[in-house]
């Protein structure tokens, strides 16, 4: 059983256009961050990081508040978003594992039976201090921009962990999830407890909002996602719900099949990647939950689209922009993370369009 934490006295930035959109109210423009808006598409991040592990980094507190101030002085987002990464709460339970280069997140010791599972170790507060410590200097920097706090959803975070690494295919996680219920259940039990203890310590420190990522749970077939990890997700987000009143954001990846069942995870936002439209996103969410409020949906510019030339990326913003206002409200972002080797400039004119567009309706 994870350890209550303390809730910090939070900022007031009630009037927030990230915060007041979120909450499904109507902000004085579109609100705009961008996932992996803090990462290896600025030159400011790369002089930063040179020679420093990724998990190193992001337990250094003084380099994870720079790294998430910097798409704020240069891009003028409406959000930060903690500079972190979805496996650093299992690194620092003590789990085997490191991020390579060129592959991602490496487990030493895959994890595919019940004994395996027993023999996971838990996270506590104190082995992510660092975290906490960096979001309390950010609260102090960031005046009045929200910061959002994440995780990993279990289900990803299972994914690595059985795969041993990166998988297309998720063949030994969906193996391990049909064959043997019992032990699929008891690992997710332990990664939302994981999780939510993650979570915990940054509600604590001060974030504003969060955000579940729940990266590869578009493998899924709405069947299993709604008996194998949903009620996971669902422990989760309630459990944030009992210790702050902050928006809760939920996104994966190829999820359009089950954007429904993910507010019903408890969401307040729902992010969408590229492949469905967000006024059929927010019928599909309004349909999903009748009598809930109208939904408040979070994306969806195709990452690719950044690279077509800015005619292209004017056009795509105004479509989507437009199609936002089919939902309770709208949260202009990528529909994945921006990829590493997109022009900072072009991020930046997405912020001012979006902003000076949504102004004028």
């Amino acid at each position: 059983m994870t350890n209550p934490a303390p809730v910090s006295a939070r900022r007031d930035l009630a009037d927030a256009p990230f915060l007041v959109a979120a909450r499904g109210g109507t902000p004085r423009h579109t609100p705009v961050w961008f996932m992996r808006q803090a990462g290896r598409s600025l030159p400011e991040y790369r002089r930063v990081r040179e020679g420093v592990p990724m998990l190193q980094a992001c337990l250094t507190p003084e380099l994870v508040s720079e790294i998430t101030l910097q798409p704020v002085r240069r891009h003028g987002v409406d959000a930060a978003i903690l500079f972190s990464d979805i496996v650093l709460p299992l690194y620092a339970a003590g789990i085997g594992l490191d991020i390579v280069a060129g592959t991602g997140p490496v487990v030493a010791e895959p994890v595919r039976s019940a004994a395996d599972v027993a023999a996971l170790p838990q996270l506590d507060q104190g082995a992510v201090a660092p975290v906490a410590e960096a979001v309390r200097l950010l609260v102090g920097e960031l005046g009045s921009t929200p910061l959002i706090g994440f995780a990993g959803a279990p289900f990803t975070l299972a994914s690595y962990l059985v795969e041993g690494g990166p998988s297309r295919n998720h063949e030994r996680t969906k193996a391990l999830m049909h064959s043997d219920p019992q032990t699929w259940h008891a690992l997710l039990e332990k990664l939302s407890e994981t999780t939510l203890e993650f979570l915990k310590a940054q509600l604590a420190a001060g974030v504003d909002a969060i955000q579940l990522f729940d990266s590869w749970a578009g493998a899924l077939s709405l069947r299993d996602y709604r008996e194998f990890v949903l009620p996971h997700s669902e422990r989760i987000f309630a459990g944030v719900a009992e210790i702050a009143d902050v928006p809760k954001i939920h996104f994966g990846v190829g999820t359009g099949e089950l954007l429904g069942a993910m507010r019903t995870a408890g969401a307040d936002v729902v992010g969408v990647d590229w492949r469905v439209p967000l006024d059929d996103a927010a019928a599909r969410l309004r349909a999903a939950v009748p009598g809930a409020g109208e939904p408040v949906v979070q994306g969806n510019l195709d990452p690719a689209v950044l690279f077509a030339g800015w005619d292209a990326v004017e056009r795509e913003v105004r479509r989507i922009l437009a199609e936002g206002e089919a939902a309770g409200g709208h949260i202009f972002n990528l529909g994945h993370g921006v990829l590493p080797t997109t022009d900072p400039e072009v991020l930046t004119r997405v912020v001012e369009l979006v902003h000076t567009t949504s102004k004028q309706r």
